[in-house]
């Protein structure tokens, strides 16, 4: 393996220069010498040793991002392309303050504290968390930690979500100002203390507030993908009263307007749909999707000043905060009569 000294001796310069440059310290360093030592790292392939490396500095400038979200054996969170999108800004945004982004899915609370004596983590975002027995002892852990989506209280951690439920008011409030009455809800399963446990009590409150009775049946908890949302389609379809569809995510929408077109209910003639999160799906879909828009570069990059901060100075954690949400018109709601 070669040395940073195997470079300072190809160069003809220290082993401290050498580490400089690497390091980005070279303002004292000559433009000649620094091109010699750049010229000899290539030719002699060196590669840094990022674990001797963070053992001398105690930080090894890598931040992990957990996914506690317990998935069938065969399946891929990171399909899910809101996640996808989310944790591709986290990682564009850490690599811009020159820091190592990693992805790990754990089930228990032991499986992160595995992950944590194998890695030297600086610090770790967490998306989705509730308050359970997982959160009771993860919050136990000495590592600087950053919240994505969650609810739960803690003066230690600080979490950077969206208004959820404000949002939820927003797209059922657009269905009642278009003139719907009878509309439908579709999400994921529903956990209390959750993102989804709030975007439906916003869609219960916007139905309240225009004296519209709330209907459980028309509550439907589904999967993300064609095969888990068949049914919310099929309900729809027999049941044409049915004007009006609130979800709380594009691609859950997406997969049931796909159903819709096999079972050839039109959308808005038939029924009209509404989205969350406003990914670039919207503008592909037919028609193209009004969703409720929330700013995920503006969620990212708060997340990591977030954890930027408290790496610089742990005793002060950034209070929580919740960023707006507003609605983005497009093609798949129709006003009726």
């Amino acid at each position: 393996m070669v040395t940073i000294k195997d470079i300072a001796q190809a160069v003809g310069v220290s082993a401290t220069t050498v580490s400089n440059v690497i390091n980005g310290k070279s303002g004292r360093v000559s433009a000649d010498t620094i091109e010699k030592i750049n010229q000899a790292i290539d030719e002699l392939g060196y590669v840094p040793n990022m674990s001797a490396r963070s053992l001398v500095s105690s930080s090894s400038k890598v931040i992990g991002f957990i996914n506690h979200v317990v998935t069938d054996k065969d399946s891929n969170f990171m399909e899910d392309p809101f996640l996808a999108k989310f944790t591709g800004i986290i990682e564009h945004v850490l690599r811009e303050h020159g820091y190592y982004f990693m992805i790990r899915t754990v089930e228990t609370a032991d499986d992160l504290k595995s992950f944590l004596r194998t890695w030297n983590i600086d610090g770790l975002f967490l998306a989705g968390i509730f308050n359970d027995s997982f959160f009771k002892e993860i919050k136990k852990l000495r590592v600087p930690m950053v919240l994505v989506d969650s609810y739960v209280n803690s003066n230690k951690i600080c979490n950077v979500g969206l208004d959820d439920f404000g949002g939820s008011i927003l797209s059922t409030e657009h269905l009642i100002n278009n003139g719907h009455r009878k509309i439908a809800f579709a999400s994921p399963r529903i956990q209390d203390g959750g993102v989804l446990m709030e975007r439906l009590l916003g869609y219960k409150a916007a139905l309240t507030a225009a004296s519209i009775p709330f209907d459980e049946n028309l509550v439907f908890e589904c999967g993300m993908n064609l095969k888990g949302t068949e049914h919310v389609a099929e309900y729809i379809a027999s049941h044409p009263e049915v004007t009006g569809l609130v979800t709380t995510a594009d691609y859950l929408a997406g997969n049931i307007i796909a159903n819709l077109h096999k079972l050839h209910v039109n959308i808005p003639e038939d029924i009209s749909v509404i989205g969350f999160d406003d990914l670039d799906i919207c503008n592909l879909l037919s028609p193209p999707l009004t969703t409720v828009h929330q700013d995920m570069d503006l969620k990212g990059r708060t997340a990591v000043n977030f954890m930027l901060s408290i790496l610089e100075n742990p005793s002060e954690i950034p209070e929580s905060i919740k960023l707006p949400t507003i609605i983005f018109e497009r093609d798949s709601v129709k006003k009726i009569n």
